[in-house]
């Protein structure tokens, strides 16, 4: 029986192989008052591990995107900037949608804690210095949608 060459079973293994699955995306809008503001496309971290991992090594971040940190329930929520190499804001909102706390231009690799006063269900991370552009303050409100799920091919 001839032999397949490496390359030809090296493409038939990453043909089997599982495709990396996405992360789920929600869009977030944030508002002054009831009225829209801005909206950003992000990530949607769950699980502990996604939590965990968060937006390290990342090198960028465009304007309107970033990370939805959800908790399933309110939650004394601590972050920190081990390995994350750009600035981020940091806003904590509580079950209902509402800002409770805002923590702007968090630096890149620092290891101190950073959370809210109060219980908060998710904590939205957002490029640096944004927070400030759009304004925002405590007591704005966030809604998320999520879009739904792309349908899978059998």
């Amino acid at each position: 029986m001839p032999r397949l060459p490496i390359f030809a079973l090296f493409a038939l293994l990453l043909a089997v192989a599982p495709a990396r699955a996405e992360p789920p995306t929600a869009v977030v809008m944030l508002e002054h008052a009831a009225s829209p503001v801005a909206t950003f496309t992000v990530e949607i971290a769950t699980s502990p591990e996604e939590r965990a991992q968060g937006l390290m090594n990342r090198e960028a971040l465009a304007p309107d995107t970033g990370m939805l940190f959800d908790y399933g329930e309110p939650t004394a929520a601590r972050m920190w900037m081990k390995n994350t190499l750009i600035p981020l804001d940091m806003l904590f909102v509580d079950a209902e949608g509402v800002i409770r706390h805002i923590h702007s231009e968090a630096k890149p690799h620092d290891e101190t804690p950073i959370a809210a006063p109060v219980p908060v269900r998710w904590v939205l991370e957002i490029p640096g210095g944004r927070a400030k552009a759009l304004k925002l303050r405590e007591g704005d409100r966030m809604k998320v949608t999520t879009p739904p799920a792309k349908p899978t091919i059998p």
